[in-house]
């Protein structure tokens, strides 16, 4: 029978977040495999994955998550997690990877399955689809992300300030992932294209230290590297107004 490696999105850090089909696969899974980072300390996945699977099925893989200045490292990095996890699949016939939010949208499972599939021919990857920090985000400060005909446009800062600048010049709702490090630039572009009134930001969303705030709030501090965006459009047409 063919391994098969299923990537299950965990959400953003809520446990209860995590789907009924999502903790069913989990738990069927001979093993689950959790990404951290080359520090050591628990990341989100495992912490969401240690409420429905003990700790012996679980099985942690470093991967440079932190490192964004040393490809050289990063890549050597990504092999080595690649070939762990492959070892895992030739050992077991179904090995599941946790990662938060979804493993369709900027997930870490995306590259993980690349390099499995060519290093262990005849893998069935699947996934598992979870919520996303925006859905999140939304639900907890009320902001509604659509209505009606309007786009919506996911940016990630990581490709820098001006990407997010043109989108929020666009129309329809915005949302920003991973922003915190530029938190000065993107509060400037908010202002620059009257979009900061309306904007909420959050982190650490269902997590003890979680907080949601005003983006009008930004003064240009850093924000945890995981802070999510959302800056809706001006809407006019009162309810159902764009249906």
């Amino acid at each position: 029978m063919s391994s098969r490696l299923i990537g299950v999105g965990v959400g953003p850090g809520d446990p209860e977040l995590v789907t009924v089909k999502g903790v069913n696969v989990l738990r069927a899974a001979e093993v689950v495999v959790v990404p951290v980072m080359d520090t050591g300390e628990r990341g989100r996945a495992e912490a969401t994955v240690l409420h429905y699977v003990p700790a012996r099925k679980v099985v942690r893989v470093v991967f440079a998550l932190n490192e964004r200045t040393d490809r050289a490292r990063r890549e050597a990095a990504w092999d080595a997690a690649g070939e762990r996890v492959a070892g895992l699949l030739r050992e077991h016939g179904s090995v599941a990877f946790a990662t938060i939010g979804d493993p369709n949208v900027y997930s870490t499972f995306t590259y993980l399955a690349q390099t499995v599939a060519e290093s262990v021919p005849g893998t069935v990857v699947e996934t598992v689809p979870g919520i996303t920090a925006m859905q999140d985000l939304a639900a907890r400060s009320g902001a509604v992300l659509t209505e009606g005909i309007e786009p919506l446009t996911l940016v990630p800062v990581t490709a820098g300030a001006a990407v997010l600048k043109d989108a929020l010049a666009g129309p329809g709702t915005v949302v920003a992932y991973k922003f915190g490090r530029q938190a000065g630039e993107v509060a400037e572009a908010l202002r620059e294209t009257g979009r900061i009134g309306d904007a909420v930001w959050g982190s650490a969303l269902g997590l003890p230290e979680e907080s949601v705030r005003p983006a009008a709030e930004l003064d240009g501090t850093p924000l945890p590297y995981l802070s999510t965006l959302i800056a809706p459009p001006r809407r006019d047409g009162g309810r159902g107004g764009k249906l």
